[in-house]
């Protein structure tokens, strides 16, 4: 069944065609939820809400496009309004800490698994979390997470640095353990 029978079927109703485009679209946004997630089960908190309003919103699917992306779309907008409602960031950070404090480089040379990384991602701060997210894996600009998460555009950079230099710091230590065992 092509994308846009499965969307006409799930607005008639049918169960069949619901579980359907659960199951072909779970998996990718499962992943997505995850980097915003704090543990596997708030992922699948996430998942479950998010495939919510995908059905709730199927309706408005203009069949001009892919309906990944629709589906990633309706869950990001999803995460963001849950972010929005359960987290503050602060707000007193300013470009002078960024500019003090340069961004970390991550190595390529790391031999680290894209599942490590995830859980790495989950054990960031829920603030810097979202940033990096919205940033790096969403593409959003600083001035678009700033306008999204009602925080300044200094702010959202000094998140991502402080991610980054967390993550790194991660990718620094399972590399030292990975090269004494």
């Amino acid at each position: 069944m092509t994308d846009a029978e499965l969307v006409k079927q799930c607005i008639k109703g049918n169960a069949e065609a619901h579980e359907t485009l659960y199951k072909r679209f779970a998996g990718k946004m499962m992943t997505v939820c995850l980097r915003y997630a704090s543990s596997q089960e708030e992922g699948e908190d996430f998942l479950q809400e998010g495939f919510i309003k995908v059905f709730e919103k199927l309706g408005s699917f203009k069949f001009e496009g892919a309906l990944e992306g629709w589906i990633r779309r309706v869950i990001v907008n999803n995460l963001l309004d849950m972010v929005r409602k359960n987290m503050r960031i602060p707000h007193h950070d300013s470009i002078d800490d960024i500019a003090n404090h340069p961004p970390a480089q991550m190595s390529t040379s790391d031999n680290i698994q894209t599942q490590d990384l995830l859980n790495m991602i989950m054990k960031l701060p829920k603030g810097y979390r979202t940033v990096f997210n919205l940033y790096v894996m969403e593409g959003f600009s600083h001035k678009e997470i700033a306008a999204e998460l009602g925080i300044n555009e200094n702010t959202s950079k000094s998140q991502l640095s402080r991610a980054r230099d967390q993550l790194q710091t991660m990718v620094n230590n399972a590399s030292k353990l990975a090269s004494v065992k």
